[in-house]
């Protein structure tokens, strides 16, 4: 892994040099030196054949001469901020700097914008600038993909940094995508498992239900766009998980993710209409673009904060609470990947809302058979049981959610490291059984 980040750095390294070639010759020549700064050969793109995380990005992208320029300049802030220096310099006769140069100037030194790129790739003359101006936008895939940041809030294209996103950056430069952090800017947290369809313990309709979903990620783009059906399907699916904690909602959420190679962000949406009422535009519009841009599957749990707040308004703060419900769901509506929304409860759930999902999916409690498979799964090696145990006879008798028995088997392996033990003695199961009860306020 060490020998991988320095080669890797070593291409990075060829790249900026090249980039500073590119920069002088674009200001001798604007300047109009005499002499040439390089020659044509020395102008010439690096070949790489090492297959490393940023020479494998270049080459499997098939970027252009233009791409490679944009690329390494928005990296560059990142790695190498003084290469930038030059652009620093001031119009003596007008004691303010090129604005031919773009960029920004900052503190922390200056930033490339689409401007920049344009004045190194020779984009002074107005034939070359329109010509750049054509493809150097939003609907680039750098931006449609998230490789490099895009502000919305910037109106001129010129105006755009040339920044690479947190997520490509530790791609280019580790080989290890970097997922966005859970903050009131991005209320979401990746989520993902170990586990494999087989720890997923649900009953056969229920497994159907998500293998449907599964596939439908899978082949959606032979379905629309390879038989046409674009104009009739909409690429977008939405799905409802109900029923009662732990029964396996955000499992199924994670495995869908890990079967389709897809990253899962989880939304507590209880927190988001709660806690940043007034932002939530603001808060999960960027999630939703991004999710968008990066094929993301959208998990939002506590969804019953959406059908909570649609009913009669006492105050402006609930009409502002509704409108910013009617935004959610009509992006969720619009949402070109999978979202899947998670509830405990299906009794506010009204028929106008439900036809806006294609798969409603209900996780039942486990039933007796579903509990002896949760346990046995749980309780084994290191661990093991004290010969008094029935396993059969404690899932016959106790009704417990999968994360319910979670909880307990935390419990008694606590218990069995305070003795030095790796036996679950029953004494200790049977508390943490009677543990889980109290919370809910049932009786043994």
């Amino acid at each position: 892994m060490e020998s991988m980040i320095i080669h890797n750095a070593k291409a990075i390294e060829q790249e900026l040099n090249w980039l500073e070639r590119m920069i002088d010759h674009s200001l001798s020549v604007y300047f109009k030196n005499t002499e040439v700064a390089y020659t044509k050969e020395e102008l010439e793109l690096p070949v790489y054949s090492e297959d490393l995380p940023f020479t494998s990005f270049v080459t499997n992208n098939k970027l252009s001469f233009e791409e490679r320029l944009l690329l390494i300049m928005a990296l560059t802030h990142r790695v190498k901020p003084q290469l930038f220096d030059v652009f620093q310099i001031k119009n003596q006769n007008l004691d303010q700097h090129f604005v031919e140069f773009g960029g920004e100037r900052t503190p922390q030194g200056f930033i490339p914008t689409i401007q920049t790129a344009i004045f190194v790739l020779g984009g002074y003359e107005i034939q070359v600038r329109s010509e750049l101006m054509k493809w150097m936008d939003v609907n680039h895939p750098f931006f449609t993909s998230g490789i490099l940041n895009w502000n919305k809030e910037e109106q001129n294209a010129l105006y755009q940094r040339l920044e690479v996103s947190e997520e490509y950056l530790g791609y280019l430069l580790h080989g290890e995508p970097k997922l966005p952090q859970y903050s009131s800017q991005f209320p979401a947290k990746s989520i993902s498992t170990d586990l494999n369809w087989e720890d997923l313990v649900v009953n056969d309709l229920v497994l159907n239900d998500l293998m449907d979903i599964k596939n439908w990620l899978i082949h959606a783009d032979q379905v629309l766009n390879g038989w046409g059906l674009k104009s009739r399907l909409k690429k977008g699916y939405r799905a409802l998980f109900y029923g009662p904690p732990g029964t396996g909602k955000t499992l199924a959420a994670t495995l869908i993710g890990k079967a389709t190679g897809k990253a899962v962000f989880r939304v507590d949406l209880s927190l988001v209409v709660s806690k940043y009422i007034g932002e939530t535009e603001k808060n999960l519009g960027k999630l939703f673009d991004e999710a968008e841009h990066k094929d993301w599957i959208l998990f939002f749990d506590e969804a019953d904060a959406l059908f909570g707040r649609r009913t009669q308004t006492k105050g402006a703060n609930d009409r502002y609470a509704n409108q910013e419900v009617a935004y959610l769901l009509q992006r969720i509506e619009d949402f070109d990947g999978l979202v899947i929304l998670a509830t405990n409860i299906q009794t506010n759930i009204d028929e106008a809302f439900a036809r806006r999902f294609q798969s409603m999916v209900y996780f039942a409690s486990p039933g007796i058979e579903e509990r002896k498979r949760l346990w046995k799964a749980f309780i084994s090696e290191p661990l093991n049981l004290d010969s008094h145990i029935d396993l059969d006879e404690i899932a016959k008798q106790y009704e417990l959610s999968g994360g319910e028995m979670v909880n307990v088997l935390r419990f008694c392996a606590l218990e069995a490291a305070k003795r030095a033990s790796h036996t679950i003695l029953k004494p200790d199961l049977l508390q943490g059984i009677k543990r889980e009860y109290q919370k809910t306020n049932k009786t043994l």
